[in-house]
């Protein structure tokens, strides 16, 4: 082994041979990867294998089409040995719920696929639809069709033989000179001085190196701990048997994979007879404190009675299983992160870092992608693919509690088949983190929803007990909530009165130093040399261009600022700032999110509110909108910081937790002469809508630049250079292909949750990005990427709502307000 590489990968599985194979097609074959066993000794030698091309999210559809067509391409180049089965699969639907999320399904993923190229709007490529009972029938003949209402079918479905593809990547990397050592046992990671990646630390020597990639699947924590880093990847058992042939019903070959989500298992062909998984409700985890070194090529012991449920569901839906001679229950823990993603990217604050771990239930369906994501983030500093769902950088010290990312970890894999509603919430692990607020928002009747791990009001539901929204949201399915009209009450109470929010689980970071504003102008768009007290919406950019975060900063010092980020995003967030960040001790980046509570008030009465308990001036002379200034409310010093996400006068306030409870006592009953009422994030939203403010993650996203997205006014090319600057100079030469454009879309109100297929005279040409109801306004509204020749005002399109097509038009970008009035008054 040599004592020097570019770069070591530490983990011989799917994901560290893919990288490795990666790296050598894109020149880099300096590469060292090492592994304490063998390869595929991890996760990797007990995985099912199974591959799909289908999902909801564009990055993970992405992914698992280039996958299939990496094992499709070197089963023709190199054979059998790969283990590539193109047998397709069929998804089943055994309820009517899950017909329609099936529904739903179909059409986003045709719409992703037009989006990312691979289908054009009149067809061709991966075209997905549902069959009929009869139809899935004569697919797979040795089915029950009770119950069944239909299926999806991809006939370019299959699985991979998991030793064969990974072995395969292995040779072929190190053929092209990586090498490849087995048997040996990381010890320690040695960092520089300024905390870059200097020398791996092996039982059978040191390697002086530039780049570590944490491939290291169950073991990834404990790899990740060598440089002071978390990972939060939890071993859970996953099972699944094999039986013999059964006489008279033995398994052809190309027989396709069968998953039947409702009954919770998949099923697939193995030597003639039948291979069946799945996904319990109650799952359990398996040494959460961390995997023994030792644990190598072994197994668990069986637990019939945890994998009774799965094969009930198996045997309901394939009565004939009930007469096989089962070979064995094969029992082994797989690494689960708290949102069932995996961990991929460079941790920040350690330069030269990578983590490529927590697969999760990508697996064998996305590992091939994994390498060339990894490779190219590694060579090029970013990925081709927007991966924003899996940047190691989203889990943040909450997620450091291994027991809660246990419990998320387990309720990620229990909802891996069992039917999930977009207004579900997360339940286990609750509560993680409060606001100080949290005892006088339950005594007004709040309902909980949970984000980041905090107890965010989603709304109130006046004169009953407070609670956490969970299992009884669920009552709902599909159809309009009950809470539907009280969101509208305080989605009116902002637009005619004023209405209170907490608000303390925005992200909130500062960065201080000398060096403060130059590197906070180095990641905007946005010029933020402004006047101290002067507040700038902005964004964050990669050098493509795309937006990485949507965020404001406050300038509160010479060399102070504070970025507000939202409550989903402020790791992400910290963690590019900590990657851009000089060493040299001129700036300082500190999250402070638990330090300071943050109380919304907006509506056209706001300002008698505020006015009312502070002898500061708050007029707009003095507190001009997109300022900031120190106030005082009954002897305790706020932040008053005149924003809004809402499109009304108003103000987020910021102070300590101990001051937080009287604050918002004195802004209650200062309120009660005005009709004050509290409100949730889920008004938040509808309000939102209706000025067309975007959300980050669904409207826009690294993939999107700021003229795509209608956010051309904040950039300013003039500031000096700037992440993405030359991208976004190139763009404007160009010119736009498409744009974000604001629809209203008719039915009933409140059916649209986004995603759904966007059309023009028949022709797919899109899908919806946000969508809701807009209670102003009184209309369906969403918002949609669409070819700047559909962006007329009044183009007429249909929008697929559970396989109906309804009626849409392109109207005017902000339904409420357009001239802003209401916001500067």
């Amino acid at each position: 082994m040599k004592d020097q590489a570019r770069v070591v990968i530490i983990g011989g599985g799917i994901a560290g041979c893919s990288i490795a194979y990666h790296l050598a097609k894109m020149g880099w074959t300096n590469v060292i990867l090492v592994d304490k066993g063998e390869l595929t000794s991890g996760s990797t030698f007990h995985a099912a294998g199974l591959v799909t091309q289908f999902h909801t999210s564009p990055t993970l559809m992405n992914m698992r089409l280039y996958s299939a067509d990496l094992y499709r391409r070197l089963q023709a180049e190199h054979g059998e040995a790969v283990g590539w089965m193109e047998v397709g699969s069929l998804r089943l639907v055994s309820s009517p719920a899950r017909l329609k999320q099936v529904q739903r399904g179909v059409s986003q993923a045709n719409a992703i696929a037009v989006e990312i190229g691979i289908r054009t709007p009149e067809s061709s490529g991966l075209e997905l639809g549902i069959l009929s009972p009869a139809e899935a029938l004569s697919i797979f003949p040795e089915m029950s069709g009770e119950g069944l209402y239909g299926a999806m079918y991809i006939e370019s479905d299959g699985y991979i033989d998991p030793n064969g593809i990974t072995t395969t990547l292995a040779k072929l990397a190190r053929e092209m000179g990586v090498g490849i050592h087995t048997g040996v046992l990381v010890t320690g990671i040695e960092l520089t001085a300024n905390r870059e990646v200097s020398r791996v630390i092996t039982d059978q020597g040191s390697i002086r190196t530039e780049y570590v990639v944490n491939a290291a699947g169950q073991w990834a924590p404990q790899v990740a701990a060598m440089v002071g880093a978390t990972l939060p990847i939890t071993p859970v058992i996953h099972q699944y048997l094999t039986t013999k042939p059964i006489p008279g019903h033995e398994l052809p070959r190309q027989t396709p994979v069968l998953r039947d989500p409702d009954n919770l298992f998949y099923l697939r062909e193995e030597v003639g007879g039948f291979l069946v998984g799945g996904f319990e409700q109650e799952p359990k985890v398996w040494s959460p404190e961390g995997v023994a070194w030792e644990f190598t090529n072994q197994l668990l012991p069986p637990d019939w009675d945890l994998f009774e449920q799965v094969m009930d569901g198996a045997q309901r839906r394939v009565p004939v299983l009930a007469k096989a001679q089962i070979i064995k229950l094969i029992n082994g823990p797989e690494g689960i992160t708290p949102d069932g993603h995996p961990c991929l990217g460079p941790l920040p604050g350690i330069r030269g870092f990578y983590a490529a771990a927590g697969l999760s239930h990508v697996g064998f369906g996305g590992g091939g992608a994994i390498g060339k994501v990894m490779a190219e983030w590694i060579i090029e500093g970013e990925p081709e693919l927007d991966t924003h769902e899996f940047n190691v950088r989203r889990f943040g010290s909450v997620y450091a509690d291994r027991a809660f990312s246990a419990e998320r970890a387990r309720e990620v894999y229990k909802y891996y088949y069992f039917l999930r509603y977009p207004e579900d919430e997360n339940e286990w692990g609750r509560p993680q983190r409060v606001s100080p607020l949290d005892e006088h928002v339950k005594e007004l009747g709040a309902v909980f929803g949970e984000k980041n791990g905090w107890e965010r009001v989603n709304y109130y539901d006046p004169g009953q007990p407070w609670r956490r929204a969970g299992a009884d949201q669920r009552a709902w399915g599909w159809a309009r909530p009950p809470y539907f009209e009280q969101i509208g009450e305080e989605h009116r109470a902002v637009r005619e009165r004023v209405a209170i929010f907490d608000m303390t689980s925005f992200g909130k970071i500062e960065v201080r130093g000398p060096g403060a504003l130059r590197l906070l102008q180095k990641l905007t768009d946005n010029q933020l040399d402004k006047p101290v007290g002067r507040v700038t919406y902005t964004q964050f950019l990669n050098t493509r261009g795309g937006i990485e975060s949507d965020l404001t900063v406050t300038r509160l010092g010479q060399d102070h600022f504070r970025v507000i980020s939202g409550s989903a995003f402020v790791d992400r967030d910290l963690g590019w700032i900590l990657l851009h960040a000089p060493q040299d001790g001129s700036i300082r980046v500190r999250e402070v999110t638990e330090d300071l509570a943050c109380i919304g008030l907006w509506g056209p009465d706001s300002r008698r509110v505020l006015q009312a308990v502070t002898n500061s001036d708050v007029s707009n002379e003095s507190l001009p909108y997109m300022s900031a200034a120190w106030v005082d409310v009954n002897g305790a010093e706020i932040l008053a910081q005149r924003v809004t996400y809402v499109g009304e006068l108003g103000w987020e306030l910021y102070t300590t937790p101990e001051q937080a409870v009287p604050v918002w006592k004195a802004l209650l009953e200062a309120g009660q002469q005005f009709g004050i009422q509290p409100a949730g994030y889920k008004a938040l939203d509808t309000l939102r809508l209706e000025k067309a403010y975007r959300y980050w993650s669904l409207d826009i996203t690294p993939e999107e630049n700021p003229y795509e997205a209608g956010l051309g006014f904040c950039v300013r090319l003039d500031k000096g250079e700037f992440i993405g600057r030359e991208a976004l100079i190139k763009a404007k030469d160009l010119g736009l292909r498409r744009r974000l454009c604001t629809l209203t879309v008719e039915g009933e109100p409140g059916v649209l949750y986004g995603g759904e297929a966007v059309y023009a005279d028949g022709r797919m040409v899109g899908r919806l990005r946000s969508g809701g109801y807009g209670y102003t306004v009184g209309e369906n509204i969403a918002l949609a990427y669409l070819p700047t020749e559909l962006c007329d005002q009044g183009t007429v399109l249909q929008v697929e709502v559970f396989s109906e097509r309804r009626s849409a038009k392109v109207v005017p970008d902000v339904l409420y307000d357009p001239d802003r009035s209401r916001v500067v008054a």
